[in-house]
Parts: structure tokens; C-alpha cells; sequence
């Protein structure tokens, strides 16, 4: 195969990943706490020897994702939490800490703050948060103090990774960091969640044209692999 092929390939191979992250952005649209994702294209330029024109290779290896603040959407839920602001929510899973945007959390059987898959959110601590079951109606305040009948009984905490750059998405709405989370400052709002920061306009928009690129490359492709042939076929004779 010549440069020229090579280098479609290799192309097509990114787009095809650019496709199914959009694919991904759109079906998470109405996910609470999903932040979109995107990818970074990088291209490689390589000398071919003195005289000769570079080879140039591209490739879509990184991710990136939009830390764009989601709108918040009013539930009136006790336990119904939204971040304005950075920051992320501490989340215990069976795999480690995980970092979340999804504020929506009810209490287990023992008391503890838990996601719709049972796992724990963390207090400031790293520790479960707990409320006390009957002890009168609870409030949380914008710094994540919990009240249970007008008295504090913990403090919901707010983490960032340590280093920005080492968020690494695991699912859906929870990201895990290799470098360790810090505890930030940030404003906690009850009775809401944060709805997703996709543009699904936007996001079918990416679609359509990432899809027309990828079939622009397999033309291009076709029509070298009949050349090619021809030329084959010609030589033969």
C-alpha cells in the first residue's frame, strides 16, 4: 500500500472513533451529571529521506472532556444535590474513589448517602456520609453541611483531581485520577441535579460531518484500490 493509503487509514481509523464518541455524547443527552466528550487529532510528520517529500500520519488517541457547567434542573429532592461551580462529588466504588458530577443520592438502610448503584458519596473526610434517620427535617447548605433537625451532622465534601489533565472517564458520569483528588471549594445546591452539558444539535451536526468525511476517505479509498488493480492488471498483460 502507498503513503497515500496509508495515511487514509489511518484517518478513517480516527474518524471511526470521533463517531462513536459522538454517538456516545448523544445517547448520554438526557444522562444527569454526563459531560461531553471529545477528541484531540494529532498529526505525525515523518522525513522519507533528502529530496522527498514528509510522510504525514494523523491519529486520535486523546480524549477530552467539556467541563462546560450543565443547567441545573429543580427536583425539590432532600438528597437531590447539584455542584455550581467546579468540582466534583466523592464517590466510593468497589474499584476506588471515583469523581462525579450525578447528585442524585438516597439514604441506604444504614443511613448512608448512597448512588442509584448503592455506591457511598464521601464526606470532606473520605468517609460515608451518614444521616441519622428520624431526627427531624435535613437541610445541606451551599458548603455541604448536612442538618438533621436544625443540627449538623457532617459535611458533604467537593474534590478536584490533582492534576487536571489525568481525568480519566471509566462510564458514563464517574471519572477515576491516577494522581489523587484534592479537596476544593465550591456551592452545593439542594432540591437540584445538574442535567447534562451535551448539545445534541449540535453533537447530530458533528455527526453528519464526520460521517460525510468518513465516506469522502472510503471513496478515496476505492478509487486507489481500482487504480491499483488496473494498473496490476495492465502490467500483466
Amino acid at each position: 500500500m502507498e503513503n497515500a493509503g496509508y495515511a487514509t487509514l489511518t484517518r478513517q481509523s480516527g474518524l471511526m472513533a470521533q463517531m462513536r464518541m459522538v454517538a456516545n455524547n448523544v445517547a448520554n443527552a438526557a444522562t444527569t451529571g454526563y459531560r461531553a466528550e471529545g477528541m484531540i487529532f494529532a498529526e505525525h510528520v515523518a522525513a522519507t529521506g533528502d529530496g522527498q517529500p514528509s510522510l504525514s500520519m494523523a491519529s486520535a488517541s486523546v480524549r477530552m472532556t467539556d467541563a462546560t457547567q450543565g443547567t441545573l434542573s429543580r427536583t425539590g429532592g432532600a438528597f437531590d444535590l447539584a455542584i455550581e461551580g467546579p468540582g466534583f462529588f466523592l464517590v466510593g466504588t468497589p474499584a476506588g474513589d471515583r469523581l462525579s458530577r450525578a447528585g442524585a443520592f438516597t439514604p441506604n438502610e444504614l443511613g448512608d448517602l448512597v448512588t442509584p448503584e448503592g455506591y457511598p458519596l464521601l464526606d470532606a473526610g473520605g468517609a460515608p456520609v451518614f444521616v441519622p434517620q428520624g431526627a427531624g427535617p435535613v437541610a445541606i447548605a451551599a458548603d455541604g453541611t448536612i442538618s438533621a433537625g436544625g443540627q449538623p451532622v457532617g459535611q458533604i465534601g467537593l474534590f478536584a483531581p490533582e492534576n487536571p489533565h489525568d481525568l480519566i472517564r471509566e462510564d458514563g458520569v464517574r471519572f477515576r485520577t491516577e494522581a489523587g483528588v484534592i479537596p476544593v471549594e465550591g456551592r452545593m445546591v439542594q432540591g437540584f441535579l445538574e442535567e447534562s452539558n451535551v448539545d445534541p444539535v449540535a453533537q447530530i451536526a458533528r455527526m453528519i460531518e464526520v460521517q460525510r468525511a468518513y465516506e469522502l476517505g472510503q471513496s478515496f479509498l476505492d478509487s486507489e484500490n481500482e487504480r491499483i488493480r488496473g494498473t496490476i492488471e495492465t502490467m500483466g498483460r
